[in-house]
């Protein structure tokens, strides 16, 4: 046992290491050798329990896509209202929060299924009962899921203007929290008057409804 949990404690320090190092330098400057390093492991080590770069990447693509699964249920089924659980979600998510920006700016086939995901997991936790959660206001769901979910990660993916704007790193504990009450407040607002969100969507029917038939004048 005390061998299994050495490997499974030298596995999971590399793969941390390899979340560093990609979100620092991208899938192509990322190196066995680099995440060698930074794990204080041999190369042949990190070869031993990965194989390749792009096994260490589907690794982390894994770990990043579940610990965000997890988190996200877990908010959103009632733990924001627990006083640790920010704490515990930053102090897991920061890692995952970096490498995710950086795998959605340098765009790969694991950054869409990534995305695909998320928005799959948002429209499935919207379509339940859930405590704390309004149920959504729209005849689009997966419309809605998607928009919602690019908003999320928007923050992540433009966190270096974010940061300029706030004045503190918003992926570091400094920053975060005003970032997170910022969106908190954003997502409790609403800001459109009944009646102009009404006109708004007519004015959208109605230009759908042109593309769909654009010889009709009316």
């Amino acid at each position: 046992m005390g061998t299994d949990e050495s490997e499974e404690t030298a596995r999971i320090r590399i793969r941390d290491a390899a979340l560093e190092q990609f979100a620092e330098h991208g899938e192509r400057g990322a190196t066995i050798r680099g995440i060698a390093r930074a794990a204080e492991v041999s190369p042949a080590l990190v070869q031993h329990y990965f194989g390749t770069k792009e096994g260490l990447r589907r690794a982390c693509d894994e770990y990043a896509i579940e610990l965000f699964r997890t988190t996200k249920q877990d908010a959103m089924s009632g733990g924001l209202a627990e006083p640790g659980f920010m704490e515990v979600a930053f102090r897991a998510g920061m890692p995952v929060q970096r490498y995710l920006a950086r795998a959605l700016v340098d765009g790969s086939e694991a950054a869409d299924r990534f995305f695909d995901d998320a928005v799959a997991l948002s429209e499935e936790l919207l379509q339940r009962d859930l405590p704390g959660l309004a149920k959504p206001n729209t005849d689009d769901l997966h419309g809605y899921a998607a928009v919602m979910t690019a908003i999320s990660f928007s923050l992540v993916v433009m966190h270096h203007h974010l940061s300029r704007a706030l004045g503190a790193n918003t992926l570091t504990r400094e920053g975060y929290p005003r970032l997170v009450m910022a969106a908190l407040d954003v997502h409790s607002d609403v800001l459109l008057s009944p009646e102009l969100l009404e006109q708004a969507r007519a004015a959208l029917r109605q230009m759908a409804a042109a593309q769909e038939d654009p010889d009709d004048d009316a």
